[in-house]
Parts: C-alpha cells; sequence; structure tokens
C-alpha cells in the first residue's frame, strides 16, 4: 500500500514559513516614533498613531477613522488622510494597494516580508520564506541582474478543512 505523505510536512521541509518579527507585541509606537523624528502630535493625531500601532489587519484608511473617530468622534476623515501622509513622509508607515484595492497600511519596520492575499475575505497575511528569497536572486542572476529589491503578493482561497501552516518565527 502507498505511503500517506502529508503534502503540507513536505513543503514545510522546502519553504519555512513564519510571521515577520514586526508582528511580535514589541512592536514600537507609531506616537513614540514621531516624538522621536521630532513631529508633533495632537491627541487627534495621537489617537491615529495608537490605531496604526495597534493594527495587524493592514487597514485602509475608512477603518483607520472608524476606528479613530469611535475613540474621538470628532476625528474627519481628512485628518486621518494628513496624519497617514505625515507618518509615510518620515518613514514610519507603507501603504499597500493589492489588486486594485483601497489602500492599506502597514506600520514601517525595515524588515522585509511579502504578503499572501485571501481572495474570499480580503485578509493579509505576512510572511518570509527564505527559500523564496533565494530562489528570486538566483533567477536574476541568471538572468544577468543583481537583484535590488522585489514585491511579492499572493492571491489565494482557503483550501477547504485545512488550517493554515503559517506559524511565528522562533526568536
Amino acid at each position: 500500500m502507498g505511503e500517506n505523505v502529508n503534502p503540507h510536512a513536505h513543503f514545510a521541509s522546502i519553504c519555512e514559513l513564519h510571521l515577520p518579527d514586526h508582528l511580535m507585541p514589541e512592536t514600537a509606537n507609531l506616537a513614540d516614533l514621531c516624538r522621536k523624528h521630532g513631529r508633533r502630535l495632537t491627541g487627534q493625531r495621537r489617537i491615529i498613531a495608537d490605531v496604526v500601532s495597534a493594527a495587524h489587519d493592514h487597514p485602509d484608511v475608512i477603518e483607520i477613522h472608524r476606528r479613530a473617530a469611535a475613540i474621538d468622534p470628532g476625528i474627519a476623515l481628512s485628518t486621518v488622510y494628513r496624519t497617514l501622509r505625515m507618518f509615510a513622509d518620515i518613514g514610519l508607515i507603507e501603504t499597500h494597494t493589492f489588486e486594485g484595492g483601497r489602500a492599506r497600511v502597514e506600520q514601517a519596520t525595515g524588515e522585509h516580508h511579502d504578503h499572501l492575499i485571501d481572495i474570499t475575505t480580503g485578509k493579509v497575511i505576512e510572511f518570509r520564506s527564505d527559500a523564496i528569497e533565494r530562489l528570486q536572486t538566483e533567477i536574476a542572476r541568471r538572468l544577468g541582474y543583481r537583484l535590488t529589491g522585489h514585491r511579492l503578493e499572493l492571491y489565494a482561497e482557503p483550501i477547504p478543512g485545512r488550517a493554515s501552516p503559517v506559524r511565528r518565527k522562533a526568536r
């Protein structure tokens, strides 16, 4: 009889996946980082910074506004836009537009990672794979190039009855 082979175990042996370190609880607070960059934070900007710092789901501007306005109903959408622009200008956040959707925000960490987007829910899962990184570098080299950067976005739908094999990176 044939041996039962777990395709996920084989995949994991080829491509170790983990969540990037910046998803760990010690991620720096945006309000603290703004002060370190000499930026003044009003009460409303502080709320927006706290909302973005607490987010682990790549919210769009409308969702950030909804969360901030739940804390302070006086926060205008234009204030959220201006504050996020300031954060981006000093390199504290990154924005991503996945498949023509709204721009989504995440705190900048300086650590490279890739994204898998669940096309059924819009959920964004961050991951890093050393095997994928090596393969991209090798492809560029074989084509006569030195890789200087890349962005990888995988669009997928869940396999019914399967749990995600993604696990946190060991520290």
